[in-house]
């Protein structure tokens, strides 16, 4: 396992989640970006435990197939389920001029989905004294 590559997987997770909670200051909200940000920062969290696991993964957006795969390194990941099912609609739609009816609720779910996800993966993953004193 690359400790920085696993690190910079991390990092892009966290920028993506606070990019989303920056956006909480705008009105009119973008609800759209905000989920899209959510769900980009739970794959990256996904795949960065994926790497942390000495397994490069694939080019995929869907959050069920990634947590599978995690929950085959780590049991649980099962209790990650509902957030994952419920962020997967936001990878690409947003990014579109589709219909997509994403109310407040909608926004305010993905933000908490996403920082469960992102606090849970953390706290899987050691890469050295200091994470664990962190963890």
């Amino acid at each position: 396992m690359d400790k920085a590559i696993v690190k910079e997987w991390l990092k892009y997770a966290s920028n993506d989640l606070e990019a989303a909670n920056h956006l909480l200051s705008l009105h009119p909200l973008k609800l759209e970006i905000i989920c899209y940000l959510c769900q980009q920062s739970a794959e990256k969290m996904l795949k960065a435990f994926w790497l942390y696991s000495d397994v490069f993964p694939p080019k995929t957006h869907d959050l069920e197939l990634l947590r599978n795969k995690c929950e085959e390194f780590h049991a649980s990941f099962l209790e990650l389920a509902g957030e994952c099912i419920r962020l997967n609609d936001y990878s690409s739609q947003p990014r579109y001029p589709f219909n997509l009816e994403i109310t407040d609720d909608d926004m305010q779910m993905a933000i908490k989905d996403s920082k469960k996800i992102s606090k849970f993966v953390k706290s899987l993953i050691i890469l050295d004294k200091e994470d664990e004193d962190n963890a």
